[in-house]
């Protein structure tokens, strides 16, 4: 497994060293990580197919680029790759031409699921899907424990639209999954948040998917603005400070979730992931130190399950809420992931609308909110 990698900007091609020695022109794969706007401009594009004619291109727009140990905005992060054994198959649909996020999640595993199915990475919009829906409809087809992990779009702080696509066909709803096969390729996961819970288990008591009225059977809105002080006279902005954790009932495992929206006539949250009743909640509040060592963390699980304590290729997928609070120190939880990777390792990714990894081997994959989840590759030959 090759990689050669480069950051687009200003129309000005700048390698990352240590990834360009290798021609890549004939690379299976590409993946670009990027400005909305950029991503959007056919010349670009055409750019990056001249340079790649054979790959499949991989685009999603992003709330900040990911890569090496930088962290950057209104650029294009580029990786190309090329493997000596395994496949790969691109597949896109788009969201309108499904019932919902659930079925567009069955109809894609079912494309893919073919004899050697290894891995799957995925690439959606970050706007107009339902990525717990989305997720749930791939589980309901993974018999075979195939890993799932990946990430929604980003549009900046905006949360206006996302693009995503792959190779010539660009636009908002799409869904892109990349699968790998073969018994060469070994990929590895992680996601953690680094965030304090504190309060009490509650539990919710009336929600819609991902809108969410009552907690124990109170209203929900004016029992977070109860726990917020002061900060409640800054929401929506403030939520990112104060994101919920949940449980749910068939679910040892704890997720995180982002409030999007706030309601004050419904009083109701609009969070970026499903709600469901009977869930139990707790609030949370970040430390600044936990998500930087959250960051390592992740990567020293990373690193652990790697049977040959060697990756190719880290794809970091980080929250947009993370990077609004760290701001200045954003980079440190990027630094604190090369840190254990090692520096042989070529590290891309972006900072999302939601990250999708499972918490084990199983392949049951998860929607996460404000984590820093790493999606790992190695080619053993």
């Amino acid at each position: 497994m090759k990689t050669q990698q480069f950051i687009l900007a200003s129309n000005e091609w700048i390698p990352i060293n240590g990834t360009t020695s290798t021609d890549l022109t004939n690379g299976e794969l590409a993946l670009v990580f990027g400005a909305k706007h950029l991503i959007a401009d056919e010349n670009t594009r055409h750019k990056i197919r001249q340079k790649y004619p054979d790959a499949d291109i991989i685009y999603s727009s992003t709330a900040g680029e990911i890569m090496d140990n930088q962290v950057l905005d209104n650029t294009l992060c580029i990786s190309a790759i090329s493997f000596a054994s395994t496949q790969i198959q691109s597949n896109l649909i788009n969201i309108q031409q499904h019932d919902n996020s659930f079925e567009a999640g069955k109809h894609l595993f079912k494309s893919l699921n073919s004899k050697g199915l290894k891995s799957i990475f995925l690439v959606s919009d970050g706007t107009m899907v339902n990525g717990s829906d989305l997720i749930a409809g791939l589980n309901s087809e993974n018999t075979i424990g195939v890993t799932i992990s990946g990430g929604l779009a980003g549009d900046g702080s905006n949360f206006e639209s996302t693009l995503t696509g792959l190779n010539e066909t660009v636009g908002q709803g799409n869904i892109i999954a990349i699968g790998f096969y073969g018994d060469a390729l070994e990929v590895y996961h992680s996601s953690l948040g680094g965030w304090d819970e504190f309060g009490r288990d509650r539990i919710i008591t009336k929600s819609d998917k991902n809108v969410l009225y009552e907690i124990d059977g109170k209203n929900a809105l004016d029992l977070y603005k109860e726990y917020l002080g002061a900060f409640s006279d800054e929401l929506p902005g403030s939520a990112l400070l104060f994101p919920i954790s949940i449980k749910t009932t068939d679910s040892e495992q704890k997720l995180v979730r982002t409030i999007l929206t706030i309601d004050e006539e419904q009083k109701s949250m609009t969070f970026a992931g499903n709600m469901p009743e009977g869930a139990t909640v707790r609030l949370m509040k970040a430390n600044f130190d936990k998500l930087t060592e959250a960051s390592a963390e992740s990567a020293r699980q990373v690193m652990h399950k790697a049977a040959h304590n060697q990756i190719d290729l880290a794809i970091l997928v980080s929250c947009v809420g993370r990077k609004l609070i760290l701001q200045t120190r954003t980079e440190e939880e990027v630094w604190a992931a090369r840190s254990i990777l090692g520096e042989t390792t070529a590290i891309t990714g972006f900072y999302s609308y939601g990250e999708l990894s499972p918490y084990n081997p199983s392949g049951r994959c998860e929607l996460h909110n404000q984590t820093m989840t790493i999606t790992g590759f190695y080619e053993n030959l």
